[in-house]
C-alpha cells in the first residue's frame, strides 16, 4: 500500500516538472504569453467574433462598418473609409475605424441586428450592448469630423476675445453658445446638437467679458456668418430652457446663403434638391422631380411667385420673370394642403388654405383658430388645452375650435409671423379678427369665449413672457438626417 502511494506521488511530481510543464528555475524570469494582435488593412481594424471584445477594451471610441464583399455601396465607401482612418491616425486621434465581413461573421450580424450593407455602428467606452447608429456623411472628412466630435468635445471652449475672434474668422459659419453656467443642462443640449451639425463650427463660453463684447446679457446661442447680415441670435428661454429641435431649425434656416444680386433688388438662392433640403422644398410647395424650376419670394410680404409656364431656365427667361414680378405683372400663389375628408369630424376642426375663408369668416359662427407649426415645441405644449377647449364647446353650434398648419398653408387675409398664433373670428359681418394674447390654458380660453372674444377686466391684458413664448415663423420643418 505504501509503495502504491509512493508511485502516484512520484508520477505527479514528474508530470509537474517534466520537459513539457517544467516551470522556471530559481532566479529565472517568468515568460508572458504573447499579446493578441488585431489585424489591420489600410489602417482599419479587421474584426471577428474572436477579437471584437478585445477591440472594445483597447479603443474607447470605435466606429465599425459591417460590409459584404459583393456590396456595391460598400465598395464605393471603402476608399473614403480608409482615407478617414488615415486622417485620424495623422492627428493621433483616439477614435479608430474597424470593419466586419458580415456574411462571414453571422454571429455578429445577428447580435447587432444588421440587415443591410453597409451598416455602421459607433461603440463608446466598451459598451457592446447599446452602440449608436452612424448617421453621418460617407466621405472621408465628414466621417473623420463625425468621430472627432464624439471622441472629444463637440465645441471649443473660449476663454478670451482673441480665441473667440479666431474661431469666428476661421470659418464661414460659426455657432457660439454663451452660457452663464456651463454645468446647466442647456449646455448638454447645445453640445449634443453640435455633435451632428458637421457643416458648422461650434464654440461655447461662460466668460463675462465675451458676453459684454458681443452685447449679450443672458444665455444666447449666436450664429456668426461671413455673408448676408453677418449674425443671428437665438436667446435661450429662461423658463423652458434650450429646445434642441427649435435651435436646429433656427441654425439651419439662418445658415442658408443668399447669393448673386440682381438689379440691387433680387438675391438668388440655389437649392440642391438631391441634398437634405426637404424643408426648403416644402416651404415653396415643391417636389424634387419638379426641378429645375424657379420661385420668387418677397421677403417683406412673404408672398411667393412662380413662372406662368414651364420651359428651359435661361438667363433671358430668368431676367424676364424677375422684371415681370417686380413690375406687378405676376400674381402671387398661396400654398394649401388638400382638405381632409374628415376635417370637421373631430372636436378640433382641421383647416387648410382651401377652406379657411369659408370657415373663419362664416357670419353665423364664432371661430377660434390656432395657427401652428408641427415642429414648434410651444405648440405641442398647449395642444392638450386646445383639445380640451374643443371638447368643452363641441355642442355649441355657434362656436368652432379649429387649427391650421401655417407652414403648409398660406392665407391671403394675413401672414402668420409666430407660432403658435391664436385668432378669434366673431360672428357677424365685417370680417372682424381679434388676436388672443393671454394665458394659454383651458380656464382663460373659456373666459375669453364666454365673454364674446375679450377677457373680463380683472384678467391681465397681456400674456407673460413664460411659459409659452412665440416661436419665430420660418415655415419650415425640422431637418431629418439619414445615412
Amino acid at each position: 500500500m505504501d509503495g502504491q502511494l509512493l508511485l502516484v506521488l512520484l508520477l505527479l511530481l514528474l508530470g509537474a516538472s517534466g520537459p513539457e510543464g517544467q516551470g522556471p528555475g530559481p532566479g529565472e524570469p517568468e515568460e508572458e504569453p504573447p499579446k493578441e494582435e488585431i489585424p489591420e488593412e489600410d489602417g482599419i481594424l479587421v474584426l471577428s467574433r474572436r477579437n471584437l471584445g478585445l477591440a472594445l477594451r483597447e479603443h474607447r471610441t470605435l466606429l465599425v462598418q459591417f460590409y459584404a464583399p459583393w456590396c456595391g455601396h460598400c465598395k464605393a465607401l471603402a476608399p473614403e473609409y480608409s482615407k478617414a482612418a488615415a486622417l485620424l491616425a495623422a492627428e493621433s486621434a483616439k477614435a479608430r475605424l474597424a470593419k466586419v465581413d458580415g456574411p462571414a461573421e453571422t454571429e455578429l450580424t445577428e447580435e447587432f441586428a444588421v440587415t443591410t450593407y453597409p451598416t455602421l455602428k459607433f461603440f463608446r467606452d466598451g459598451n457592446r450592448t447599446h452602440p449608436e447608429e452612424y448617421t453621418g456623411p460617407r466621405e472621408a472628412e465628414g466621417i473623420a469630423e463625425w468621430l472627432r466630435r464624439r471622441a472629444g468635445p463637440s465645441a471649443t471652449r473660449l476663454e478670451d476675445e482673441d480665441g473667440a475672434q479666431a474661431l469666428i474668422d476661421g470659418r464661414d459659419v460659426v455657432v457660439i453658445g454663451f452660457f452663464q453656467d456651463l454645468r446647466d443642462e442647456d449646455v448638454a443640449t447645445f453640445l449634443a446638437l453640435a455633435q451632428d451639425a458637421l457643416d458648422m463650427t461650434f464654440g461655447l463660453t461662460d466668460q463675462p467679458k465675451l458676453f459684454q463684447k458681443f452685447g449679450l446679457t443672458k444665455d444666447t446661442v449666436v450664429l456668426f456668418k461671413k455673408f448676408d447680415e453677418g449674425r443671428a441670435d437665438f436667446p435661450v428661454d429662461e423658463e423652458l430652457g434650450l429646445d434642441q429641435g427649435d435651435l436646429s431649425h433656427f441654425l439651419l434656416t439662418h445658415s442658408m446663403r443668399l447669393v448673386t444680386e440682381f438689379n440691387s433688388q433680387v438675391l438668388f438662392v440655389v437649392v440642391d434638391v438631391g441634398a437634405d433640403n426637404g424643408h426648403v422644398l416644402q416651404y415653396f410647395g415643391l417636389k424634387a422631380e419638379e426641378a429645375p424650376t424657379l420661385r420668387f419670394i418677397n421677403m417683406e410680404t412673404t408672398k411667393k411667385y412662380a413662372p406662368a409656364h414651364g420651359g428651359p431656365l435661361t438667363a433671358a427667361s430668368v431676367t424676364a420673370f424677375c422684371h415681370a414680378v417686380l413690375g406687378g405683372e405676376v400674381k402671387p400663389y398661396l400654398l394649401s394642403q388638400e382638405l381632409p375628408p374628415d376635417w370637421d369630424q373631430r372636436p378640433v376642426k382641421t383647416l387648410v388654405g382651401k377652406n379657411f375663408e369659408q370657415v373663419a369668416f362664416d357670419e353665423t359662427k364664432n371661430v377660434f383658430i390656432k395657427f401652428y407649426a408641427p415642429w414648434c415645441t410651444h405648440c405641442k405644449e398647449m395642444a392638450a388645452a386646445w383639445e380640451a377647449l374643443a371638447e368643452k364647446y363641441k355642442d355649441h353650434k355657434d362656436i368652432i375650435i379649429a387649427e391650421l398648419d401655417a407652414t403648409a398653408n398660406e392665407l391671403e387675409a394675413f401672414p402668420v409671423h409666430g407660432f403658435p398664433t391664436l385668432k378669434f373670428f366673431p360672428a357677424g359681418p365685417g370680417r372682424k379678427v381679434i388676436e388672443y394674447k393671454s394665458t394659454r390654458d383651458l380656464e382663460t380660453f373659456s373666459k375669453f369665449l364666454d365673454n364674446g372674444g375679450e377677457l373680463p377686466a380683472e384678467e391681465p391684458a397681456e400674456e407673460p413672457a413664460a411659459p409659452f413664448p412665440e416661436t419665430p415663423a420660418n415655415s419650415t420643418t425640422e431637418p431629418k438626417e439619414e445615412l
